[in-house]
């Protein structure tokens, strides 16, 4: 046996501990502190706070020492699902939320919620019109939002709907409308009404169609904010945190301030030698917010823009400003998410997430990316997931998809597909890694597939059946026991199969007798192998329309390919047709 020492475990995300991993290398889980699923920190990492939502009450409600509840004075009616969350209230939206993450229990997500580690972006308004509650939170699976909305040359209302399902379709959490062109006002209300995903907005883009920014006023403001609640607009981004002796700090960057809202409210509070209206209006904007349960996702105006400005001054005087703004929030019984970088070298990323855990006391964390370099453009899904990995797993509960249009342009449908896929592979690589339950459970049940060579069943557990069945059927288009990759010989899966004391692809669920020939491609599937050029239009053809007997492979019987009908040099052949 190995002598090796393995560092401390967490839970294994496998529900049945399958296979021969030891499990987690996070921190044990520890469901209702600060951190429920967490990385071990690193040397120098910041501790979390000792504080929680709980310390930021509303003025006149006590916390009972004994149910750990609280009470509020006498005709108070909650609005938000945190304040029904500290008054010991289970919603409907809790109760869909346990549903959806199997690990929790109702009673979890109320006091996730109630401490503010957890949010439930459900506007009233939304919810009417079939919004599917879900969670944020470190305690929850990673989510991950989808960016999309129409701009002054490109894209429409109908456009922005579609480009919506197909987010939903494939599995964005969420989908946030950054329209910028456009009737904005059309657009945002088909998207509310068409989702079943919550729904976020910049509502300062709204506020300066058809005026300049220095116009924009106090009334403005939030008769903007109040008109996207009643949309039913689920979560809002609001840039209060930068402030005006921040803007010094900007000077040296080599990229300045990218964030749209925050570079706006800089040139505002330039022009007008004031403090930055969103957070002198803080108050009343968090009693908006409150009357329709929107959540706050409060935005990082001076996050950085490139490597080089990155974890600097600004930002980090910003996050301490996103801190006091999310206990003001929640002193107001409003839900809080913040939002964070942007691009950041890989090895400050931990730092980053645990920096934010510990000013923000818990409250949900939604990066961008982060990118961890800035040389790729047209590639910066790939190098933006890659540093996403590692934000979630170091403590980030949501990440905002980068396509590959991202710095280039408006992203199109097959980029909202690309973005949703790289993260979606970055948050479950995250929910493995920190041995959330069950985490591995569909990773486990593939490989088995894979290693009993049943092709089928390897395609219906992937994450996009029609990708791999086309890419598979590109080279060889019959289902055997063996792929083109290795081909016949050099088929380790198969060998180790036929090893007897070996289990691998010997699971009785995952045997096949009789292999059967893949179907015709599907469209989705001609589609993928038209776009890749590898194959002739007219072998294309034969795959979408390929029978059967061509393979000689009837009904109930085996491809001649098979290795128990046909001998090595058979194989061979077939395998080189």
């Amino acid at each position: 046996m190995p002598t090796q020492q393995l560092p401390p475990l967490g839970h294994n995300p496998s529900s049945r501990a399958q296979g021969t991993t030891p499990g987690s290398f996070a921190n044990a889980p520890q469901l209702g502190g600060p951190r429920s699923f967490s990385s071990p920190d690193a040397p120098g990492m910041p501790e979390p706070s000792e504080k929680t939502a709980w310390d930021f009450l509303p003025r006149g409600w006590r916390r009972d020492a004994a149910s750990g509840f609280a009470s509020a004075p006498a005709g108070f009616e909650p609005s938000t699902q945190l304040e029904f969350a500290r008054l010991g209230v289970i919603t409907p939206e809790m109760r869909r939320v346990a549903e959806r993450e199997a690990h929790l229990t109702p009673e979890q997500v109320r006091d996730e919620v109630a401490a503010g580690r957890m949010v439930i972006p459900a506007n009233k308004v939304h919810l009417g019109y079939g919004l599917d509650p879900m969670a944020i939170g470190r305690a929850s699976k990673t989510k991950v939002n989808a960016n999309m909305g129409a701009s002054p040359i490109s894209s429409s209302t109908d456009e922005e709907v579609e480009k919506l399902r197909w987010a939903e379709r494939w599995q964005a959490d969420t989908v946030m409308d950054l329209s910028t062109g456009g009737n904005l006002d059309a657009t945002r209300e088909a998207i509310v009404q068409h989702a079943t995903v919550p729904i976020g907005t910049v509502p300062i883009y709204s506020m300066i169609i058809g005026r300049k920014i220095e116009e924009l006023d106090e009334r403005m403001i939030l008769d903007g904010l109040e008109h996207q609640a009643k949309q039913g607009v689920d979560y809002m981004t609001v840039h209060a945190g930068v402030l005006h002796e921040h803007l010094p700090f900007v000077r040296s960057r080599l990229i300045g301030i990218v964030s749209r809202g925050g570079s706006l409210l800089a040139k505002w509070m330039i022009t007008h030698g004031k403090q930055n209206p969103m957070y002198t209006l803080w108050d009343e904007i968090c009693e908006i917010l409150r009357r329709y349960d929107v959540t706050f996702s409060i935005g990082d105006g001076l996050r950085p823009g490139g490597l080089a400005d990155a974890t600097d001054a600004a930002q980090l005087a910003e996050l301490e400003t996103l801190g006091e703004l999310t206990e003001r929030a929640w002193q107001h019984g409003v839900q809080v998410m913040v939002e964070g970088p942007g691009h950041v070298p890989f090895d400050q990323i931990e730092y980053n997430m645990k920096l934010q855990r510990r000013l923000c006391h818990g409250a949900p964390f939604y990066v961008l990316g982060p990118l961890v370099t800035d040389m790729f453009p047209g590639y910066d899904h790939i190098t933006s997931a890659i540093g996403a990995t590692a934000a979630a797993y170091h403590g980030a509960a949501m990440l905002c998809y980068v396509t590959p249009k991202e710095h280039l342009g408006l992203p199109k449908k097959d980029d909202v597909k690309q973005g949703c896929v790289a993260y979606k592979i970055a948050a479950h690589a995250a929910d493995v890694a920190l041995g959330i339950p069950g985490a591995r459970d569909r990773d486990d049940e593939l490989t088995k597939a894979r290693a009993a060579l049943n092709w089928e069943r390897h395609f219906e557990l992937s994450f996009d059946p029609d990708l791999a069945r086309a890419y598979h059927d590109e080279d060889l288009d019959v289902d055997t026991d063996f792929c083109a990759m290795c081909g016949h010989d050099w088929c380790s899966v198969r060998i180790s199969k036929e090893i007897e004391q070996f289990v691998s692809g010997k699971d009785e669920r995952y045997a096949w007798s009789s292999p059967k020939l893949s179907a015709a491609l599907t469209a989705e599937q001609k589609q993928v192998l038209e776009k890749r050029g590898v194959l002739s239009p007219g072998e294309i053809h034969r795959l979408a329309t390929k029978t059967r007997e061509k393979v000689g492979a009837d009904a109930g019987h085996k491809a001649a390919c098979h290795s128990d009908l046909a001998s090595d040099e058979q194989a061979h052949v077939i395998q080189g047709e």
